[in-house]
């Protein structure tokens, strides 16, 4: 059977420091700044720069306010040094009681300190080791000076990884700024990478405006990151509603991308749901998991299987279908498997026989070759010939020797075959 996740702690402690600065900026009013508290002009994205400068600085001069009035780590008598205090947070064991820490460290830091944390973080190794923690550290200092983060993540950082880590947590309080930043600052060909975080930013408040700007990327990996990122979002509005908007997608590579996806996430526990929406909306993914869902529908009740395979018209779905269930059967019962093969004879093609074979194999791997022949392009069986058994000259050379002696196999085949043999059966140099 055919068979990519940020850990959960990860959202739920990203979520937690989110909530902790938005706290320490919430209680006082937006300051007006003169020009030498901006950040530099060379850090600025050309559209909205004023604005998320005054922001951003506001912010920073919130938070340094709230650190001295408490007292912390980074109080104006400066008790700690933020590097020793890294230093001895990374010495902690205790997973619990480091979180704490580390939050209040994050939450402790001045504006100009982010920088020397990061560095110090990158350059021992940590960033690697603790990719959660540094994944918290640069959402913290994104939301104090996002342009400031960007602008060393830019400068230092070669992986996608900081710049998209700062890039989510600015969309997820200022859309337009990131997405500018994002247009602005790329100047290469086909997918923004920048976009793949804004659009994870931006995913949980406004999935809609999200899912603008992954149509609007052009097929590619980067694409698949952003789809990974949206549809998690849809699916805990209900199945129904994320159904819904993956058939809503007009790019058809990129809808099939997101059934597959979506396919997968509910197989398992609506095998039956799931068969049912494949086929109502057809496409190269309900040819690729029509199989999956009756797999699973096979495992928890065969009969029920059966019966849903039996149900269906003549055509793609059913053969489908008889994949399913053919597959189910194989891996236990080869002989079984073959037979529902015989019984259907008219619903198998070629992918069912394929799928036999492999599945088969470690079973039965006689009853698997000898169904080869029931391919109808030559190609490919003759290509299959070849590699089941040549694999199965690996497994048990005998048997398969004796195998080929008994049964005619196309020249070509058998040509290729007994060349394998003689190199196998040649004495070894010394």
């Amino acid at each position: 059977m055919k068979a990519k996740i940020l850990p959960i702690s990860l959202a739920l402690i990203l979520g937690t420091i989110s909530f902790i600065i938005g706290r320490n900026s919430a209680s006082s009013s937006t300051t007006t700044q003169t020009s030498n508290e901006l950040p530099s002009k060379g850090s600025l994205s050309a559209r909205g720069s004023s604005s998320a400068g005054t922001e951003v600085t506001s912010q920073a001069r919130r938070t340094n306010s709230t650190n001295t009035e408490r007292g912390g780590i980074n109080n104006t008598k400066g008790q700690v040094d933020p590097l020793l205090r890294l230093a001895e947070i990374s010495d902690i064991t205790d997973p619990l009681d480091r979180t704490r820490q580390w939050i209040q460290f994050i939450d402790g830091l001045s504006e100009s300190e982010f920088e020397g944390v990061v560095a110090e973080m990158r350059a021992s190794g940590q960033s690697q080791e603790n990719m959660e923690e540094y994944g918290m550290l640069l959402t913290a200092w994104a939301k104090i000076n996002p342009l400031a983060a960007l602008d060393y993540a830019t400068k230092n950082t070669q992986n996608p990884f900081a710049r998209q880590t700062i890039l989510a947590a600015w969309a997820s309080t200022d859309p337009s700024g990131a997405i500018a930043w994002a247009k602005d600052n790329f100047k290469g060909e086909g997918a923004n990478p920048f976009m793949v975080g804004v659009i994870r930013g931006l995913a949980q408040n406004d999935p809609q405006l999200a899912s603008s700007l992954m149509a609007e990327m052009p097929r590619s990996q980067e694409r698949g990151y952003a789809l990974d990122s949206l549809l998690p979002v849809f699916l805990k509005q209900g199945v129904d509603t994320a159904r819904q908007w993956v058939t809503s997608i007009t790019d058809e590579a990129l809808r099939n991308g997101a059934m597959e996806r979506l396919a997968d996430r509910t197989i398992e526990k609506d095998p039956l749901g799931t068969a049912d929406w494949l086929i109502a909306n057809p496409s190269e993914s309900t040819n690729r998991r029509v199989d999956d869902a009756i797999y699973a529908m096979a495992k928890k009740d065969k009969d029920a299987a059966m019966g849903y395979f039996q149900n269906l018209p003549t055509g793609n779905d059913r053969s489908n279908a008889l994949r399913g269930l053919v597959n189910a059967e194989a891996m236990q019962n080869p002989q079984a498997a073959a037979a529902l093969m015989d019984r259907y004879g008219s619903d198998v093609n070629n992918r069912v026989v394929e799928q036999f074979v492999w599945h088969s194999f470690g079973k039965d791997p006689q009853l698997a070759v000898q169904n080869i022949g029931r391919l109808t392009n030559v190609e490919q069986r003759d290509q299959m010939y070849t590699r089941t058994i040549e694999h199965w000259l690996g497994e048990d050379k005998n048997a398969a020797i004796a195998w080929m002696g008994s049964n005619a196999l196309p020249q070509n085949v058998a040509d290729r075959l007994n060349r394998s043999i003689e190199k196998m059966n040649a004495p070894k140099k010394q």
